[in-house]
Formats: C-alpha cells, sequence, structure tokens
C-alpha cells in the first residue's frame, strides 16, 4: 500500500471557506494553549484570578468581547482560605461558573483524565487556568527541549480537542535580556509548544505598574501598560494594539448593505474593495476581504448571501447572489 500525505494546493486553500479562529478574549487569548510568565509576586495569579471570574461572567476583558463560559482555576500553589479573599478583592460576586481546585495532579495521566472529566461534567467549559506549571510536571524528569515540548504538547492536544483555552502560569529567569520572551523559564520547547506567549514584567518592584508584552499565532503582537488597583485587578494605561483589519460583523453589515438592492454581483476582489470602502475612513484591502469574507461565508448564509471565490482566466473573481427572504433585512441590522 502506497502511503502519501494528506495534501491540499494553494488554490484550493485560498478560495475555501475557513473556519474563523475562536477566541475566548477577543483578539487576546483564542483556543490552545498558552503561557502567562512573570517574576515571582508580580501579581500573575490575581491576573489569572480576574480572568477565571471575568470569562465566566461574560465581561469584557480591558474592553476585548470574551465568549462566556464555565472556568475553572486549578491553583495548586493557593489554599481556599487565600482563594476566598482574594475573590472578596475582586468582585462582589462570583457565579456557579467559575470553579477552584487547590489539589494538586501530575502531568502525565492524572491531571489530563481530571480535566476531561471536569469538561464531560462542564461542556460549557471554555478557559481552564493551571497555576503553576512547574506543580504539574515530575521532578525526575530531565526539563530538556524534547520533555519541555512533550509535555506541553499534551495540555495543547487537549486544548483543540476540546475546543476550550488553557493557560499555564509560569516563572521568568533572572537574568534581563532585550526581549521578554526569551526569559521564559525552562528550554524554548515551551514557546514552541504554545499558541502565544504573554510575560507580566513590572517596572520596578512593587511598583504595581508592569508591561504586558503580547505575541502568538493567532495574534498581533502588543504591550499593554497595566496598574494594578486598590482592588488588585489590573487596568490599561496604554495599549500598543491597533486593529487595522475588519471585524467579523464589518464584513458582514458591508455586504449586507452593499447586496440589498442587487440580487448578484460579480467582480476582482480589488474592484469590491473599492466599492466597499467609500465613504470609509480607512481603505479594505483585497487580501484582507477575501480572507475575512471566506471566514464569514457561514454568518453570510444566515443572512441568505451566499459568495463564491473562484478563478477565471488567471484572474480571481469574487460572485455574489442574494436570496430574497423577509428576514434579510432585519438581520442585516446591527
Amino acid at each position: 500500500m502506497i502511503k502519501r500525505f494528506n495534501t491540499i494546493d494553494g488554490e484550493t486553500l485560498m478560495t475555501m471557506p475557513l473556519k474563523p479562529i475562536n477566541f475566548i478574549i477577543e483578539d487576546m487569548l483564542s483556543e490552545g494553549l498558552h503561557i502567562l510568565a512573570g517574576s515571582p509576586k508580580v501579581g500573575k495569579s490575581w491576573l489569572a484570578l480576574w480572568l477565571s471570574v471575568a470569562v465566566s461572567k461574560g465581561e469584557d476583558v480591558w474592553a476585548n468581547k470574551v465568549k462566556q463560559g464555565d472556568t475553572l482555576y486549578l491553583c495548586f500553589e493557593d489554599s481556599q482560605i487565600r482563594i476566598q479573599d482574594r475573590l472578596f478583592d475582586i468582585t462582589d460576586e462570583a457565579t456557579k461558573t467559575v470553579n477552584f481546585c487547590t489539589e494538586n495532579a501530575l502531568l502525565g495521566g492524572e491531571l489530563e483524565d481530571r480535566i476531561v472529566t471536569f469538561i464531560t461534567e462542564h461542556p460549557d467549559t471554555v478557559l481552564i487556568i493551571i497555576d503553576t506549571l512547574q506543580m504539574i510536571r515530575n521532578t525526575s524528569k530531565d526539563n530538556n527541549y524534547a520533555s519541555d515540548y512533550s509535555d506541553l504538547t499534551i495540555l495543547k492536544k487537549l486544548a483543540d480537542k476540546y475546543g476550550i483555552a488553557i493557560l499555564l502560569i509560569h516563572h521568568l529567569r533572572k537574568e534581563n535580556d532585550k526581549d521578554p520572551f526569551n526569559r521564559i523559564s525552562g528550554t524554548t520547547g515551551i514557546q514552541g509548544a504554545v499558541d502565544s506567549s504573554f510575560i507580566l514584567v513590572e517596572e520596578t518592584r512593587g511598583s504595581g505598574v508592569a508591561t504586558l508584552s503580547c505575541v502568538g499565532r493567532d495574534i498581533d503582537y502588543r504591550e499593554i501598560k497595566l496598574k494594578r488597583g486598590e482592588d488588585n485587578i489590573w487596568q490599561v494605561i496604554s495599549d500598543s494594539f491597533e486593529n487595522h483589519d475588519l471585524l467579523l460583523d464589518d464584513i458582514v453589515i458591508l455586504l449586507s448593505d452593499f447586496m440589498k438592492d442587487k440580487d448578484y454581483h460579480k467582480s476582482t476582489p480589488t474592484e469590491l474593495a473599492d466599492e466597499l470602502s467609500k465613504n470609509r475612513d480607512d481603505n479594505i484591502s483585497s487580501k484582507t476581504l477575501t480572507k475575512k469574507i471566506l471566514q464569514n461565508t457561514m454568518e453570510l448564509e444566515k443572512r441568505c448571501i451566499s459568495v463564491v471565490i473562484r478563478k477565471s482566466n488567471g484572474k480571481r473573481l469574487i460572485e455574489i447572489a442574494r436570496n430574497r427572504d423577509d428576514r434579510v433585512d432585519e438581520m442585516s441590522t446591527p
């Protein structure tokens, strides 16, 4: 039997509808495995606790929308009374959808089994936080590159399988480095295995002002300057992030309005981008337009708009058809 790679050619890939990235925290934390590293006592656990509560309640995180659902905070370095004290600091009310566990379990069998059981019993789970990475690792193993990558891949597969985000709390090396991500304790296998890394570095010890550096496969590089308030919640002072791409709702609304008086439209992506850019402060690029359409085909179909992207005589064309339906005008209203 001849074995082959299951391949897909570039032309097909660039014309097929794509499943949009599922963010638990918009533009920050997607499905998958992530790491939050910082120096001891910098406030990582306070941040993790607040995130677990905010996501469980569906509250925005620094003006970023969240996917509300059950959360699990595995706080293996804390006690229930400490968690209780901290909860009273950061919130007036915690719901039953935020869950805590202080009983330690090791990676390599028991931890994974307990995570799967929790997800089975809480099917609306969206976020699991593990505090800390070191607490779940077998100390008898050598933490070389292969070991680091192998251990984290176990958690990565769990996150991908169940469509959740797993956030690992970890430490930084004491040595300074121009690149803060080089300070993550362990080998580069840790950075290689995770989908994104977040580094929390305080300006000066005890100042309560820190920079959260963010980098990942599904997010742009971002630096967020934070200040810890009296309630121990980190608040944004400044944010380097500027999103010039269309938001999901933008492309749906734009095409719905564009097709309101049309049953059919055919043009190149550049021509359509120019049309949609009229009366806007920013120009929509043809690449962004094509990508966003492919990511939102299901949402467009709900509004009775079908889109086909194909090549003809060497040119890429976008064909849009609208099926008249009384529901369309209602759905196109944001």
